[in-house]
């Protein structure tokens, strides 16, 4: 378990801090906040302390009822000042967001509030995660302040582009995704510094997502609506845990991060090779991609004219089964977690003879005939299906379910050592 110390400033990004404490949590951390006197007004100080179940401080002035620990861990006999005892037992200290003015603050080492106080007097790894206007976060400024924090070894989680808070504005200066950003603390956090193994370290996890495209001709493909969202939440969150994750991305445009490899494929037959070739290393499986079960048995050199043609028939050929095929020459310390895209009622009695059938240890069932979760959804509602039986997951997003999965994961492996 590590001790996180999270600073927030002040922006509307804040509200995505509460979900980096959150994701915190649950991968065993335990986490204090500071904030800023801005940052209060997005995200009061009660709902950081719902989450930690620890004092939320606001001023370099303020006494800390828990005298500078961190959850879980007994405070001391004496009342020490409370930043300093805070910032000396941290094995890393977050600021996220970071707004300019704040970045600009640590560059020039200005302590003239709790966070940058903090800041001035950690010692500890500093990561850092920009969030403001685009036109803020391109001026010259703001860019010579990140490279000196770089200088003086800051780790920088880099904004990404998009929508920003004010409407109609879209460019770069948008808060990471927490998975990200927790992603990096992670990966900031030493050896020997207080840092306690995670629950997956030494596990390697080979995640399929996405969806393959199976070629018509030089532009046409018959495809699916899979955006990868499920199998990269799955991957984020392995990895959050200590595995080595690999995971092979059919046609996904989404975010990636740095604790998490990836290599591309586009069909059917490219994911098969892929997943051929690194599951021997695997001790687990997640085969969330959508891959085709039928492709053109050729693709055409060139496109196809529409011109003259009063029809286009296109002939389809089954591809090969890859799950059935990794199940079949698995390992017995292998597990296998299959997803079943299932629309409508029995999908869980379908699901159970694909866990049977394909000899898997987990099959996870999403309804797809609603169009509230699912696919280009940031949530899901799901069925997990095992040998012992069902667990439902009511609606959530994708990274909360992505926790539940893996911790199932990690049940179904603990249950198997040997006494």
């Amino acid at each position: 378990m590590a001790r996180i110390l999270l600073g927030v400033s002040g922006g509307i990004a804040a509200y995505k801090a509460v979900e980096l404490v959150r994701l915190a949590g649950r991968a065993g951390h335990a986490v204090r906040v500071v904030q800023s006197d801005a940052a209060q007004r997005f995200v009061g100080a009660a709902t950081f302390e719902g989450i930690t179940g620890a004092p939320v401080l606001t001023s370099e002035f303020e006494r800390d009822p828990a005298r500078g620990a961190y959850p879980g861990e007994p405070a001391p006999d004496h009342d020490p000042i409370s930043h300093l005892e805070l910032v000396r037992r941290c094995d890393a200290f977050v600021i996220a967001p970071a707004s300019a003015n704040t970045i600009a603050k640590l560059a020039a080492g200005i302590a003239d509030n709790l966070l940058t106080s903090a800041a001035l007097a950690c010692t500890s790894p500093l990561v850092v995660a920009p969030a403001m206007n685009d036109a803020m976060y391109e001026h010259a400024a703001t860019q010579a302040n990140l490279e000196m924090l770089r200088a003086r070894g800051a780790m920088i989680v880099d904004p990404g582009t998009g929508e920003l808070a004010s409407r109609g504005e879209w460019g770069v200066g948008r808060l990471a995704e927490p998975a990200e950003i927790l992603a990096a603390v992670e990966m900031a956090l030493r050896p020997g510094d207080g840092y306690a193994p995670r629950s997956l370290d030494g596990l390697r996890v080979l995640v399929t997502a996405g969806g393959t495209r199976e070629p018509i001709d030089s532009v046409r493909y018959v495809g699916n609506r899979s955006s990868g969202r499920m199998g990269f939440a799955v991957a984020e969150e392995a990895a959050a845990r200590g595995a080595e994750v690999m995971v092979i991305a059919a046609n996904v445009a989404l975010p990636r991060v740095e604790r998490v490899h990836y290599e591309d494929v586009e069909t059917a037959a490219e994911l098969e090779e892929a997943a051929r070739r690194l599951f021997p290393e695997a001790d687990v499986l997640v085969m969330a991609a959508a891959v085709a079960d039928f492709s053109p048995p050729a693709a055409a050199a060139e496109k196809l004219s529409k011109s003259g043609r009063d029809a286009l028939e296109l002939r389809l050929e089954p591809t090969v089964d890859v799950l059935a095929a990794l199940s079949a020459g698995r390992r017995a310390d292998q597990t296998l977690v299959g997803f079943a895209a299932e629309h409508g009622e029995g999908g869980v009695e379908r699901a159970r003879g694909k866990l049977e059938r394909k000899g898997l240890d987990m099959v996870v069932v999403n309804d797809i005939s609603r169009d509230d979760i699912g696919f280009d959804s940031d949530e899901n509602e799901v069925t997990i299906v095992t040998q012992a039986g069902e667990r439902s997951l009511a609606k959530a997003p994708k990274a909360e379910i992505a926790g539940a999965i893996v911790d199932l994961v990690q049940d179904l492996r603990h249950e198997r050592r040997p006494a």
